[in-house]
């Protein structure tokens, strides 16, 4: 028999034809998509989620396609230090108006912290270093300096502003357990503190008894803004 033309061969069942397999388009993999998938891993889980094998898998890859990007988790961090960073709005320095300036910058990285689940955690115990907190620490030298604070004031109250936001936000994120062990609420908590201080023997705790009100009165506004104002006017004594 004659071989038929391929052209004239019947063509296959619809379920015998060779399947075309689909190649999910996948976006190219970067630094910037890594710290991202981070952030958001962080902000919907806490830090204790954070792990190289958690990124990669809300990447859809795996945890090795991350190391050429990021070298480790504590690069990544850094990284993710440096992101937030970025979202700071820095006006022009005004050495006429640094002490308003300072403390308007220090209430935006708190607010920035508390928005951004366990990142003040990150911040204690490392020296950020990145294209973006560098940034940060220039404009605050500039401003400071320009004011005429003295550079070694200058160079040690950048550490120390960094620590204070850092650390007021990190208490802040934590739960306020009652000292009873129990269920009671922070409002509950502090009058039942603030009841045990009034009860003390005023001959022995005079000055606790006397301000037991004041030692657990103001919200964690009132007394952020203490600090800072504590805090700057300590630099404004330093001025040459």
């Amino acid at each position: 028999m004659a071989r038929k033309d391929p052209d004239d061969s019947v063509p296959p069942p619809p379920w015998a034809r060779e399947k075309k397999r689909r190649s999910a388009r996948r976006a190219p993999l970067t630094r910037d998509a890594i710290v991202d998938a981070a952030l958001a891993l962080l902000d919907r889980e806490g830090l204790d989620a954070v792990s190289m094998r958690r990124v990669a898998e809300g990447l859809g890859t795996g945890a090795g396609s991350l190391y050429w990007h990021v070298a480790n988790k504590e690069e990544l961090l850094q990284l993710l230090i440096d992101r937030v960073a970025d979202e700071l709005r820095l006006p022009e320095p005004d050495p006429k108006r640094w002490q308003e300036q300072l403390k308007d910058v220090g209430r935006q990285f708190r607010a920035l912290m508390k928005s951004h689940r366990d990142i003040a955690r990150i911040s204690l115990g490392r020296i950020p270093i990145g294209p973006n907190t560098v940034r940060v620490s220039e404009w605050t030298l500039s401003l400071l300096r320009g004011a005429g604070v003295p550079d070694r004031t200058a160079a040690l109250a950048l550490d120390l502003m960094a620590l204070y936001v850092g650390a007021y936000a990190y208490e802040e994120s934590l739960p306020f357990p009652s000292p009873a062990g129990d269920d009671a609420s922070p409002e509950e908590t502090i009058a039942m503190i603030r009841d045990y201080f009034a009860s003390l023997p005023a001959d022995r705790f005079p000055h606790t008894v006397a301000l037991a009100d004041q030692l657990m009165a103001g919200g964690p506004d009132e007394r952020f803004e203490f600090g800072l104002n504590v805090l700057i006017s300590g630099l404004a004594a330093s001025k040459v």
